[in-house]
């Protein structure tokens, strides 16, 4: 799938500039198992790069200006490097002036490139395209330029060209589509970038992404009261327990003689992520000794959590779960991302997949009158030069 891909890069460029290009990028999406929503909570999250991908072709331009296309959308700009740069009105612009932004603001010496695209990645289905284009974007000039900026910093400065778009993401896209390893997730601890690698053989069960194909306008409003309701809980459990500093040092047995102190609704929130911490470890050891039915098992426990106590699901992503967990082939399901639409990440049955996937389909849009989109993956590794065999 990704050769035509390359393919079809390769060659708009070459008939774009006339030459074949200096270097080929490819930048992957990613998927998060499990760790949803405590990335600002002092959690740890277990991201994966996959095998969908960004495509880039570059050459320098040997000038002060740039020249970036967008193959799938049918669109490009220009920038003049020695001018000011702005944000555009036209938003997948703003991802690659961010990072030539980082790049001048941090002093590196470059010139003007020549640069065409294309993705694999589903736009807008929480598998992170604005990290893998940023970081693809910015790994291209680092190659280029011979520029020497360590991995780390690509996914540092990637995660600041998005904030200067105006999202204020964590650094776990940035990290994955950087780190990621062919058949191993990431335990990250978010905060020290400190992370370990367990091997993500999923042995009889295959990995599909049900894309709900809605997009609840909640989330921006939600996401930050989510976060006050968290702060909120955690400072009535440091009053409380001083020894503890953060969530993660917190137990659900302490968590629990606090329950009559605390608001209900901030209780249910601090209650999810206390568990969904501990759920990434379990998820963890449950990887390591291949037992990958209890990984499932958790996944549909995130989801109960997400949903009921987190309150950041939608009924069309419950459908979907509801589903799975009456499914004898699915051993786990839930909704991926930050919720209130986009995808549930399922465990399915090898052999099985393509019957569940047409009665989810079918099923789906009788219900709710939607296309259910849907995604097989694969972990895939990280950003990476092509070099053609």
């Amino acid at each position: 799938m990704n050769d035509s891909l390359i393919q079809k890069t390769t060659v708009f460029f070459q008939e774009k500039f006339g030459k074949a290009p200096e270097k080929i990028v490819l930048s992957p999406g990613r998927i998060n198992i499990i760790g949803e929503h405590v990335d600002y909570n002092d959690g740890y999250v277990l991201p994966a790069a996959i095998d969908k991908i960004i495509c880039f072709a570059f050459e320098k331009s040997n000038a002060t200006t740039s020249k970036i296309v967008a193959i799938d959308l049918n669109q490009e700009f220009e920038i003049d490097l020695s001018k000011d740069i702005e944000l555009s009105s036209t938003v997948w612009n703003n991802y690659i002036l961010g990072v030539l932004k980082q790049l001048q603001d941090n002093g590196f010496d470059f010139s003007g490139v020549n640069c065409v695209f294309s993705s694999n990645i589903p736009v807008g289905s929480g598998l992170s395209s604005s990290a893998a284009l940023e970081c693809g974007f910015l790994f291209g000039l680092n190659e280029l330029f011979d520029l020497k900026i360590k991995p780390i910093d690509i996914a540092l400065m990637g995660q600041k060209a998005e904030h200067w778009v105006g999202i204020n993401c964590g650094i776990m896209d940035q990290f994955a589509s950087v780190y990621g390893l062919e058949n191993k997730v990431i335990k990250l601890d978010c905060n020290t970038l400190e992370f370990e690698c367990h091997n993500a053989d999923f042995k009889d069960y295959a990995l599909v992404l049900f894309d709900s194909n809605v997009k609840h306008s909640l989330f921006i409003s939600a996401y930050n009261k989510r976060r006050e309701e968290c702060e909120e809980g955690l400072a009535i459990i440091k009053a409380n327990f001083p020894e503890i500093k953060s969530f993660r040092n917190c137990t659900e047995a302490q968590l629990l003689t606090l329950k009559d102190k605390m608001d209900t609704v901030v209780f249910s929130r601090v209650h999810y992520v206390v568990k969904e911490i501990a759920r990434v470890s379990k998820a963890c050891e449950a990887l390591d000794a291949g037992n990958i039915e209890l990984l499932g098992q958790l996944l549909f426990e995130t989801h109960d959590g997400l949903s009921r106590e987190y309150e950041v699901s939608c009924p069309e992503l419950n459908y979907l779960v509801e589903l799975a967990l009456a499914e004898d082939a699915v051993i786990g399901s839930r909704l991926m991302g930050g919720g209130f639409g986009g995808c549930t990440i399922t465990l399915i049955k090898k052999g099985k997949e393509e019957a569940v996937k047409q009665k989810f389909a079918q099923l789906y849009q009788e219900k709710w009158n939607i296309e259910l989109k849907i995604y097989d993956v694969k972990i895939g590794n990280g950003i990476s030069l092509y070099e053609p065999s």
